[in-house]
């Protein structure tokens, strides 16, 4: 008896219906991925995750409500074994860098083909790790590893305050907004920033910003 292939359960999310709806028919041919729901929301996301496990979520950044990365965040929290696939518009590497901190298994940007979109699913699907080809090469190795090991781990060697700071300063946030929203002093702020970056081989918050910020 001939074994089958396992079909991909997919979870689609977009803001855009016409988004949604043009890859629900980029996936319709192929008969080993099935899309299982939709959402359009953060919340939505969370929910229809919950609710319907899918293997692999195909999301957008950028989403009505506390956006995909939280979206990641939270599902992860409760069901790290789904595989996240961002597929965004967004191409700078704040929102890569942030992608990958929130445990996303893969960041695609929309240019993407249809063939090639199919087989990322498939790949993610498998446990890879995906990375759109744009992306900078040594941004790519610096997140294969240090960021994405596994399933939702961000470096094991900090410490969960550590790995606090350093999703805010990937969310963009500066240290004194850091500092407001954990309740923390700015020279704390410092302090973790300084540890987590040397165990991250980027020695301060400058020379992160240098070798990853996107500047137009």
């Amino acid at each position: 008896m001939a074994l089958e292939s396992k079909t991909i359960r997919l979870l689609i999310v977009d803001d855009h219906e016409l988004v949604r709806l043009g890859l629900r028919a980029a996936f319709d041919e192929h008969s080993d991925i099935d899309v299982v729901g939709e959402a359009d929301t953060t919340d939505g996301a969370v929910t229809e995750a919950i609710r319907l496990r899918p293997d692999v979520i195909l999301m957008d950044l950028r989403l009505p409500g506390d956006g995909g990365v939280q979206a990641c965040r939270e599902i992860l929290a409760d069901h790290p074994q789904i595989h996240i696939l961002f597929l965004t518009s967004y191409s700078n590497q704040d929102s890569v860098l942030a992608a990958a901190f929130a445990g996303a298994r893969g960041y695609l940007l929309k240019e993407i083909g249809s063939d090639a979109l199919v087989q990322a699913i498939r790949s993610s699907a498998a446990g890879q790790t995906i990375m759109d080809p744009s992306i900078n090469q040594q941004m790519l190795a610096w997140i294969k590893t240090s960021t994405i090991q596994g399933v939702n781990s961000p470096q094991d060697s900090l410490s969960p305050q550590e790995q606090r700071v350093v999703r805010l300063v990937a969310d963009g946030k500066t240290n004194k907004e850091i500092a407001v929203a954990l309740e923390l002093s700015p020279k704390t702020v410092r302090n973790y920033l300084a540890n987590a970056f040397d165990k991250l081989q980027v020695s301060r918050r400058a020379e992160l910003v240098k070798r990853f910020g996107h500047h137009e």
